[in-house]
């Protein structure tokens, strides 16, 4: 099914309406930054749930980064996961791995200082988890994600998106609880397609919607 949305927060809106039955003091809803924090803001607000970020980064290949070799989640990029086709394709060492990613943990350092991220290691565990992106295309930053998560032993870890590439939706269907996704149109693109408006979203904003949603619903009480 093909679907249009007139921006993240109405994607938000939407997607907020079908995920109220988990509505509950255990909930946290997570938003994958930039993108996915405007869509998750929405889903947090109507389910009067902790808003914060799963911090990812992709990794990409060698003299191709915009080619997914994979990815990396946590606050200092301690789970990583790959792309199993292409590094068994290209033939690529754990030294060429380490070699991509290891600008991306210092990235996600600085990153978790700019936007604010407080969650720590052990907030999780026993809740249920709401992993928000604005769009799935390689489900890469996604995995790193729910990988992220369960090392926390979370009770239910479920992936919210407004759109989705098909392949992408079945790999992540198997790593989570749950999948919901409004739209996963055969012929994907890309996300900002299934978008009116898709402008990209800027750390100030990252940073105003986490400290607006922490006066609201703070987080558990293992923040840093």
């Amino acid at each position: 099914m093909y679907r249009t949305f007139p921006d993240r927060r109405a994607a938000g809106s939407a997607l907020a309406r079908e995920l109220v039955r988990f509505t509950g003091p255990q909930t946290i809803v997570l938003g994958l930054p930039r993108g996915g924090v405007p869509v998750a803001e929405e889903i947090a607000r109507a389910l009067k749930a902790p808003l914060d970020i799963i911090l990812v980064r992709k990794i990409g290949m060698p003299k191709n980064p915009e080619l997914a070799l994979g990815a990396l989640a946590g606050p200092e990029g301690q789970t990583i996961v790959l792309n199993s086709e292409l590094v068994n394709d290209y033939g690529i060492d754990a030294a060429t791995i380490e070699a991509q990613a290891a600008p991306k943990r210092v990235e996600l350092a600085q990153r978790r200082k700019l936007w604010g991220a407080r969650l720590k290691a052990g907030a999780l565990e026993g809740k249920v988890v709401i992993l928000v992106d604005d769009g799935i295309a390689t489900g890469a930053t996604m995995r790193a994600a729910i990988a992220a998560v369960r090392a926390d032993q979370p009770r239910l870890v479920i992936v919210a998106t407004p759109v989705a590439a098909p392949d992408a939706l079945k790999r992540i269907s198997k790593l989570s609880d749950e999948v919901v996704c409004l739209s996963a149109p055969v012929e994907f693109f890309a996300v900002g397609q299934h978008y009116e408006s898709f402008p990209q979203v800027s750390d100030d904003e990252v940073r105003a919607i986490l400290a607006a949603a922490d006066s609201l619903s703070p987080l558990p009480s293992q923040r840093s």
